[in-house]
């Protein structure tokens, strides 16, 4: 059965830095990270694929996180630059045979399922 464990957060500055790891047990075609603040609804972040390597990154983080991914180790990163406060939010990653199906099921509330995810907290 596929498992997914996020780890890598924590409690930064403003400005500061983190990677998160979306470990899985055996490969995955596409990974998708999601977050949700506290009383906030989850939103989407990012999504990386398998067959391309194509990303994709919501507008709040584009030029500031990055998805990557390490085939050998089955583990996807969302390395995360110039943190802000409203970054601040327990982080998920899902899986999905394609980004758009993955997409699509958010969009639908389809994705039913979640980890315990791993909490990042951006404050001075």
């Amino acid at each position: 059965q596929l498992q997914l464990v996020e780890s890598g957060g924590g409690l930064v500055h403003p400005g500061g830095s983190l990677r998160l790891s979306c470990a899985a047990s055996g490969f995955t075609l596409a990974i998708g990270w999601f977050r949700q603040a506290p009383g906030k609804e989850r939103e989407g972040v990012s999504c990386i694929s398998s067959s391309d390597g194509s990303t994709y990154s919501a507008d709040s983080v584009k030029g500031r996180f990055t998805v990557s991914r390490d085939n050998a180790k089955n583990t996807v990163y969302l390395q995360m630059n110039s943190l802000k406060p409203e970054d601040t939010a327990v982080y998920y990653c899902v899986a999905a045979d394609t980004c758009i199906n993955l997409s699509f099921s958010y969009r639908m509330g389809y994705l039913e399922v979640w980890g315990q995810g791993t909490l990042v907290t951006v404050s001075s």
